[in-house]
């Protein structure tokens, strides 16, 4: 008996001394959020090495790794970092206020961004480099680059095109900037050469994200090729047997802008939405549906922003840059402003129904310059929380975050889940965000292509970019 009682120790002591293995990062006693599910798994070990989770399980790891960072997740979240699938950098003359944002989307949890379209291209490439080369701090960035526009549109930084061969020449011109998609609007672009434009991107292997030119059902726009309808209000056009009528009649001057979105309204049917939209989804057209925005403008003269301490943190001439929207609002009757808020709410009420019709959801803000209020960092929290609000439920509109956004562009081997293989781009909540979707904004801590900041790193980020913009209105 006493030698069995020896040799037990002899192997006791012997796994005792067994050195453990370390790596960068050991998180104990998670919860973690599985996305697909829904199910939240407790008391899990997340080992994270270089910018990957290296691998994931019990309280059995922690007798065999280390960290040289431990993070103890005791009655904390852990998710995918958010993916905020439309945001916009821009204003040429203050790119440095651009600039600063970078961090500040990732003291929000944002720990990638679909940047479509401004006039900064090349400042935006210059960075998502920066940042995938390690030598920036910020969110992951996918671009479209410049987007493509008709001869003198009012968007500043445009690639202004007007025939066939300068379509080509501009699709060239992408393609040597590597950018990941491409955007195309209609402001002064004919309807032939928005959808040759589509038609032609696709084409050459991008995904294609744009707004719907006037001259072109939705229908017609997605068998081209669109995959990704950008803003919400468009899909009103699907939501009426009267589409094809109403465009053609519009195109006319049959009908007046003013008949023709009676019309729409007078028209509207949820089953015709619904069939549409299944065709869409079978067709790969996707909706980022930026409620916010919307939501801003449409109850301007509701909404108090006074009190949104975020503004600190932007510069002021991105603050400045709001005030078009604000100006042209104030000029607005009654009765304008009462269809604002009745396109809005009959819009955004179309939600539940492509989430049931199998039409992928991308959940993106419009944030950046020009859009009023839409905060950046800030902004895709509040957006969650319409989508909740308008009819999905907190985990949909976290999947339309960090599911869907990754797979736009075939990411999802990469992204989208909290399992080994994966990149290590997490938030850690202190509440969750399944039982109340605000809780995104409970952030504990962030981690970024495996690069860790605690809450007092997140609030030093902050104090360090408040600093910045006080002295930079101070000048």
């Amino acid at each position: 008996m006493r030698k069995l009682v020896f040799l037990a120790g002899i192997v006791g002591l012997s796994m005792a001394c067994t050195p453990k293995t370390e790596v960068d990062i050991l998180i104990k006693n998670a919860s973690v959020i599985e996305l697909k599910s829904g199910q939240i798994i407790s008391s899990q070990v997340v080992l994270i090495q270089g910018d990957s989770i290296f691998q994931i399980g019990g309280d059995s790891l922690l007798s065999q790794y280390s960290g040289k960072t431990e993070i103890d997740a005791e009655s904390q979240f852990l998710m995918p970092g958010l993916w905020d699938n439309h945001v916009h950098f821009g204003g040429a003359e203050y790119v440095d206020e651009n600039e600063q944002l970078l961090p500040l989307f990732l003291a929000f949890g944002v720990t990638s961004v679909r940047d479509a379209a401004g006039d900064i291209p090349l400042e935006v490439l210059k960075w998502k480099s920066e940042i995938n080369s390690g030598n920036r701090i910020g969110p992951r960035i996918f671009t479209s680059g410049p987007k493509i526009e008709g001869i003198n549109s009012v968007w500043p930084g445009d690639l202004e095109i007007g025939t066939e061969a300068e379509l080509d020449f501009a699709l060239d011109s992408l393609e040597k900037l590597n950018v990941d998609f491409v955007k195309i609007t209609d402001n002064t672009l004919s309807a032939e050469l928005f959808l040759s434009a589509t038609q032609k991107a696709k084409a050459r292997g991008w995904s294609v994200s744009g707004h719907v030119h006037p001259g072109i059902t939705l229908d017609e726009i997605s068998k081209a090729g669109l995959t990704t309808i950008e803003h919400q209000g468009y899909l009103l056009r699907a939501a009426t047997s009267e589409e094809n009528r109403i465009r053609d009649e519009k195109l006319s001057n049959k009908l007046s802008p003013a008949e023709a979105n009676q019309l729409q309204f007078n028209t509207l049917n949820d089953s015709v939405a619904e069939a549409k939209f299944r065709q869409f989804a079978s067709q790969g057209t996707r909706i980022v549906p930026t409620l916010l925005i919307s939501y801003n403008i449409a109850y301007l003269d509701s909404l108090d922003f006074s009190t949104d301490t975020i503004q600190d943190y932007l510069g002021p001439k991105l603050k400045e840059s709001y005030q078009w929207r604000i100006d042209r609002y104030a000029l607005e009757d009654s009765t304008s402003r009462k269809n604002r808020k009745m396109q809005f709410e009959a819009s955004a009420r179309l939600l539940p129904l492509v989430q049931k019709s199998g039409m992928k959801i991308m959940a993106g803000t419009d944030a950046g310059y020009l859009n009023t209020y839409d905060y950046p960092g800030l902004a895709i929290h509040r957006e969650l929380a319409l989508m909740v609000k308008y009819g999905l439920s907190p985990l949909e509109a976290l999947q339309a975050s960090m599911i869907n956004g990754p797979a736009y562009f075939g990411l999802e081997k990469e992204y989208g889940a909290v399992e080994a293989g994966k990149k290590a781009s997490l938030v850690l909540l202190n509440k969750n965000p399944l039982e109340n979707i605000e809780n995104t904004l409970s952030i504990e801590s962030v981690i970024v292509e495996g690069k860790y900041f605690s809450r007092k790193d997140l609030d030093r980020m902050l104090s360090k970019i408040k600093a910045w913009v006080k002295e930079k209105e101070a000048n």
